[in-house]
């Protein structure tokens, strides 16, 4: 029960992630700028600005992505069995295989 609850709030902790993400403006650091054809006031990666809501809900959700990735490896060691253990086995004795037929020869002509 835990751990669906754990599983459905990552879901939507990794949707919110990547909307988020695509929310956020680029930084406008195209090739030219990245060779010093942006402008003399412009670092490498573009200029830096103060940290907005988007930014700040990138790095908690991100914080949280990682953690909850940790935590679900974690429970997934811990429960016994594989995926199929709960498959049961049925007693019956495994169908007999049929032989092949012989190699047919050629028919000999009459003469």
């Amino acid at each position: 029960m835990l751990a669906m609850v754990i599983t459905g709030v990552y879901v939507i902790v990794c949707l919110l992630l990547v909307l988020i993400v695509l929310l956020q403006q680029g930084k406008g650091g195209d090739v030219a700028a990245a060779f010093g054809g942006g402008g003399g006031t412009q670092a490498a990666f573009g200029a830096r600005s103060g940290a907005t809501v988007l930014t700040r809900a990138t790095t908690v959700l991100g914080a949280m992505f990682m953690i909850g990735a940790l935590v679900l490896a974690i429970m997934g060691q811990q429960e016994p069995g594989s995926v199929v253990s709960g498959i049961e086995t049925s007693d019956a004795p495994a169908a007999e295989t049929v032989p092949a037929p012989p190699a047919s020869t050629p028919a000999e002509e009459p003469q």
